[in-house]
């Protein structure tokens, strides 16, 4: 009896196993699997973003009256840069003043000079191109003078063909100046002379390269350091120009309204009451054998701006007083 039921479980588990044999050239049942997601990372990107916003409206609609400065022509003392090296870095220190809160940085053209006559020794006369410019109605004038750029330490910084110096870094001095003078009393209201440490992890300088034809050769390097040098006056020009007061002149007369050189952008509101001041004259000492100051000249009355035009022009109406002529100075009443 033992034996036969043991007989029959092993025909049954015989069985069951015969079940799942499939025949000679046939595919077995695919299985079904699973499918479980993967998440692969998304890849890091090596890129860094910067925005810097400037709202145009809220500049215009600005509540502080900005002085008006014109940039001369940057000079150079040495003569080794390209012109469009020079235009464009007298551009990137235009962008740099106008970012400010005080001043508005305005081109040569303005004053209607042939500046070229004006320039000595690698300088402009300001004293001169400030008396002969100041019925224009800016506030001051500024002069910018690349004096050096040269390499921090020559003997380090010269590099040879040897595969040990071949990954050295280089850095850059870079000697600016800028001298800055009321266009009213021709007085001068800040000088300075800077000098700019640079490091350059990019450049590399052939052996027995000489500063100036290297910086000759390699343009967008020489604009990039100098930029970098004049931008960086932006704050203390804009305090020094806190020792002259705002001021624009009269333009035009139209009937009963008057054109001023000055709007929106620099700061006048409408409703704002202005002072028209007449030009006073210049004091001259005969026993000192020179003009010593120019007097403070009259006020002629006030004017109610009522309206803008143009770019940065506004438009007012007499306020109080009369015999107003073009060129008359304004003032913040």
């Amino acid at each position: 009896m033992k034996q036969r039921l043991i007989f029959l479980l092993a025909f049954v588990f015989l069985g069951s196993s015969c079940s799942i044999v499939h025949k000679r050239g046939e595919e077995p049942a695919p299985i079904a699997q699973e499918e479980v997601p993967v998440e692969t990372p998304a890849p890091k990107l090596g890129i860094r973003k910067t925005i810097s916003n400037r709202d145009i409206k809220k500049d215009q609609e600005s509540q502080e009256l900005k002085k008006r400065v014109v940039v001369l022509p940057l000079l150079d003392r040495k003569g080794v840069h390209d012109v469009k090296v020079l235009r464009q870095s007298r551009d990137g220190l235009v962008d740099s003043l106008n970012a400010t809160e005080n001043m508005i940085a305005l081109d040569p053209s303005v004053l209607k000079l042939s500046l070229d006559k004006y320039v000595k020794d690698n300088m402009y006369d300001l004293k001169a191109i400030a008396k002969d410019s100041e019925t224009v109605g800016v506030s001051a004038l500024l002069e910018g003078r690349i004096i050096d750029m040269r390499f921090k330490d020559e003997k380090e910084a010269v590099l040879s063909n040897t595969v040990s110096t071949a990954t050295k870094p280089v850095a850059f001095d870079v000697v600016v100046q800028a001298r800055l003078v009321s266009t009213r009393s021709g007085q001068e209201l800040f000088n300075m002379v800077k000098t700019i440490s640079v490091d350059d992890d990019e450049s590399r300088i052939p052996e027995s390269t000489t500063a100036d034809s290297f910086f000759a050769r390699n343009s967008e390097l020489s604009e990039m350091l100098i930029k970098e040098a004049f931008m960086d006056y932006a704050d203390q020009l804009e305090e020094a120009l806190k020792e002259i007061i705002w001021e624009g002149r009269i333009a035009a007369f139209h009937g009963d309204r008057i054109y001023l050189n000055v709007g929106r952008i620099s700061g006048v509101q409408v409703g704002d009451i202005l002072k028209v001041v007449e030009d006073g004259n210049e004091i001259y000492d005969p026993e000192l054998g020179y003009h010593v100051g120019k007097v403070r000249g009259r006020v002629k009355g006030t004017l109610e701006v009522v309206d803008f035009f143009g770019q940065d022009g506004a438009v007012g109406v007499i306020h109080s007083g009369a015999g107003f002529k073009e060129n008359d100075r304004i003032e913040i009443y």
